[in-house]
This record gives C-alpha cells, sequence and structure tokens, in this order.
C-alpha cells in the first residue's frame, strides 16, 4: 500500500476495496488509477478504480451494490463518461469503470504512453489470475509525448480554435467565447508549455500541479488569457492567449522545425484587433 498521512481515508477505503474485492468471486481483476498511484493523493482526493468482472457474469454484476459496501453513498449514476460515479457520505468522490475482464484487461495495453503507473504492483487490489500484472507492466515510463508529431498536432489545434474564437467573439458571443478560451484553448496551451519545459507528468490535466510544474513566467503568462465575463476583459484575454501560443508555437518551430501557417497566423491576429460587428 501506498501510505500517505495526507491520504489516510482514502488509505483506509482502498484496503477495505481491497477486502471486498478478494471476497467476490465474480471478480477477476481490481486495478486502481489516478493521484493514489502516483504518490500525490491528499485529503481531498477521490478513488478510481476498474473492477474487471469475470466474463460469465458481466452481465449480471451490479457495480453500484458493491461499490455500496465500501461506505454510505450519497449519489450514485452513470456519468457522462459512462463511468460509475459515487459521491460517498464522507463527500469523497470516486469513480469505478466495471468491465469484462476478456475485453477491459486486453486494453490496457492501448494506454501506453498515455497512463504512467509506477508501481503496478500497489495499484493492483486483486488479480487472481496474474493477467493484470502482466498487462500493466508496460506502464512503468513516464509520459513522454512524441514531441514533434504533438507540437504540430497542438500547434494547428491553437491555430484553429483561435481563429473560431475570433469569428465568435465578432459575432458578440462573449459568453461562448469566454467557455471556448478557457475548456478548449487553455488546456492546450499548458500541453504545449509543458511539452517545451519538459514537464509532461501531468499531461492528461495538465493544470495539475501548475503552480509546481510550471515557472513563474508561464503561470503569469497563463493568468493572462483569464478572464471575467465581462466583454473588454474577454477580448483582451483572447488577444493574451493568441500571444502566447503564437510565442509557444515560434520556440516549437525552433526546437522541432514544426511547420507554421504565419499568413493565417497573421490574420487571426487582425481578426482579433476588430470590434465587434455592427
Amino acid at each position: 500500500m501506498i501510505v500517505n498521512p495526507q491520504a489516510e481515508r482514502l488509505n483506509d477505503r482502498i484496503a477495505r476495496l481491497r477486502m471486498l474485492a478478494q471476497a467476490e468471486p465474480r471478480l477477476e481483476g481490481v486495478l486502481l488509477y489516478g493521484s493514489w498511484t502516483m504518490g500525490e493523493a491528499d485529503a481531498y482526493s477521490d478513488i478510481e478504480a476498474y473492477l474487471y468482472v469475470n466474463d460469465d457474469d458481466a452481465a449480471d454484476f451490479d457495480g453500484r451494490a458493491f461499490v455500496e459496501q465500501l461506505a454510505p453513498v450519497k449519489l450514485a449514476y452513470i456519468n457522462m463518461y459512462g463511468l460509475l460515479a459515487v459521491v460517498f457520505d464522507d463527500l469523497m468522490r470516486g469513480e469505478f469503470h466495471v468491465e469484462a475482464a476478456g475485453k477491459g484487461i486486453p486494453e490496457i495495453a492501448s494506454w501506453r504512453g498515455l497512463v504512467h503507473l509506477p508501481e503496478p504492483g500497489a495499484a493492483i487490489l486483486l488479480d487472481r489470475h496474474g493477467r493484470l500484472a502482466k498487462a500493466t507492466a508496460c506502464l512503468t515510463q513516464p509520459c513522454q509525448p512524441e514531441p514533434v508529431q504533438t507540437a504540430q498536432q497542438i500547434g494547428n489545434e491553437l491555430t484553429n480554435w483561435t481563429l473560431a474564437l475570433g469569428q465568435i467573439l465578432a459575432r458578440g458571443e462573449i459568453a461562448r467565447g469566454h467557455a471556448l478560451l478557457h475548456t478548449v484553448i487553455a488546456p492546450q496551451q499548458l500541453q504545449l508549455c509543458r511539452l517545451l519545459r519538459g514537464t509532461t507528468a501531468h499531461w492528461l490535466t495538465p493544470s495539475r500541479a501548475l503552480e509546481a510544474d510550471l515557472p513563474l513566467e508561464d503561470r503569469l503568462r497563463y493568468a493572462a488569457t483569464t478572464a471575467r465575463l465581462r466583454d473588454e476583459e474577454v477580448r483582451q484575454a483572447a488577444k493574451a492567449s493568441w500571444d502566447w501560443s503564437r510565442e509557444l508555437i515560434g520556440q516549437a518551430v525552433q526546437r522541432w522545425r514544426i511547420v507554421v501557417p504565419e499568413s493565417l497566423h497573421d490574420a487571426i491576429t487582425e481578426l482579433l484587433d476588430k470590434k465587434e460587428s455592427q
């Protein structure tokens, strides 16, 4: 077990999950993921696990009933990603993938490069036939996105979505532009920034541990891309965002020789400088 004094409740709940899983004959394996497996859990962390059910029992296995044995539940539902999401009575959250073992365990191989399990043995709470140990052995290396193709992809995405942002703001849809800026563009900026700085440990959630992972200059540039939902503030944030995107893309050009449509970049700059259409 990964013992973290700041995550005592989570440690206790994981210990109970291990006990329940071992006593449940319909489960072939249980695999944890998330902050606990990375040694980053604290008092506010949730519990995240894959429950691999024997193929013959998968159709009838009640994931909610099994999870409710961990602790009293205030909320349980299938979330937008198709996962069993729960909130326990102590406000700890949980996400559980309930999958047939025959299909789910082989899919772990496709996680390589996206998921990092420093100690797969610690993340495995149940492995009746040893299949999880074999499947997770490829996940011990830190996530290292291939830099050239990744930088090119993100550069293109930032170009396309910032053009959309400029067109949306020109139409006068400030709330829609505000949402696009913060939910679509900003995460990709942070990924490109992480790629350039060599801090890709939190690649899938690039805002995680931002304060520790990126230097002050980058954090200030990111802060300048945020705004309250006010017309002029959103427009200024959009310009600051594009300025930062162009700088990051320029750094990627120098390092990896990615291809940049300069005339299109100039056109986006001009568009963001325009006022709302009448």
